[in-house]
């Protein structure tokens, strides 16, 4: 199977990575998208296929570019969201990226708010 573009890569690693990685109601999973200038993130139940929490740079409150800062503010948010929801422990999903830049940022930033992962 050849790989043609970084799209597909990124899709054939974030499949790889979903093979391990479940949300569970006691450990949800924190899945992360990042595009060229934005990026979201959400506490998601697999079990029932529903969404806890979510943030994202595009939302009123938070409107801002996805740079690293961003990214660990749209963290610390989520950690906020999901500690009032009762959510301590998460299962991290980076979504077929590198844990780099801010992909790593945003999870720095919840861990820096109580998130466990």
């Amino acid at each position: 199977m050849s790989v043609k573009n970084k799209a597909e890569s990124r899709a054939i690693r974030h499949d790889r990575l979903r093979k391990r990685v479940k949300g569970t109601p006691e450990r949800p999973r924190l899945a992360v998208y990042r595009s060229l200038k934005h990026i979201y993130a959400q506490i998601i139940d697999d079990t029932t296929g529903t969404t806890l929490v979510s943030a994202g740079t595009l939302e009123k409150e938070t409107k801002m570019t996805g740079n690293a800062e961003c990214a660990k503010k749209i963290g610390e948010i989520i950690a906020e969201r999901a500690l009032a929801k009762k959510i301590t422990k998460v299962v991290f999903d980076r979504g077929g990226n590198r844990y780099h830049g801010r992909i790593a940022s945003l999870a720095d930033g919840a861990r820096s708010k109580g998130l466990e992962f």
